[in-house]
Parts: C-alpha cells; sequence; structure tokens
C-alpha cells in the first residue's frame, strides 16, 4: 500500500485495503441509500431487508442473519463461558456481561439519569 506501507499477497486484498484510505464505497444497496467497501458487507446488510437469516442453531429453531451471532448464541447451549473475571472466579459467556460485572467491583456506573 502506497499510504502505509503494507503489503499483501494478493493484488485484490490490496484493493480492498486501499478502500480503507480512500472511502471508496463501490457496493451500493439497490433497496436503499447505503454503499459498502466490500461486496461481503453489502451481503450482509441486504438481509436486513430480505430478513434472509442463513444461520441455522442446531440445536433449537433459532436462525440469524450473521454467523457472529449465531456463534454466540450457541454458548447458550453449550455453557461455554470464556471472559473471566479477573477480580473473583465468575465466568460469562460474552464480553458485554464482563464488562457489566466488573462495574460491580470499580463501582463505576456510566450511565447517568
Amino acid at each position: 500500500c502506497n499510504q502505509c506501507d503494507k503489503a499483501f499477497s494478493l493484488k485484490g486484498d490490496l484493493i480492498k485495503h486501499q478502500r480503507t484510505h480512500t472511502g471508496e464505497k463501490p457496493y451500493q444497496c439497490n433497496q436503499c441509500d447505503k454503499a459498502f467497501s466490500l461486496q461481503s458487507y453489502l451481503i450482509k446488510h441486504q438481509r436486513t431487508h430480505t430478513g434472509e437469516k442463513p444461520y441455522q442453531c442446531n440445536q433449537c429453531d433459532k436462525a440469524f442473519s450473521l454467523k457472529g451471532n449465531l456463534i454466540r448464541h450457541q454458548r447458550t447451549h453449550t455453557g461455554d463461558k470464556q471472559y473471566q473475571c479477573n477480580q473473583c472466579d465468575k465466568s460469562f459467556s460474552l464480553n458485554s456481561f464482563l464488562i457489566e460485572h466488573q462495574r460491580t467491583h470499580t463501582g463505576d456506573k456510566p450511565y447517568q439519569c
């Protein structure tokens, strides 16, 4: 990349990366005015219009439009709690739950009336 000196083995990867500098968004949604730098981002966005949920949980009937949301959901079935509090021995399935819990130790109350 001539702007930040990152190197790529594939020309296509360089072109995609350069859009982070130029702000170019060549992939336009045909349902609304949003545009995206990557085609994969457009495809994910289009699911908000179509309601498509291609990622199905194999434990229950829930389906998700994003793979990451399915993975997060599956932790409810496995009991996987990979986020450990460094102040006590509690663990959480989501990092956001850990952050919320840690406020019990710090007394932090970020939301004001």
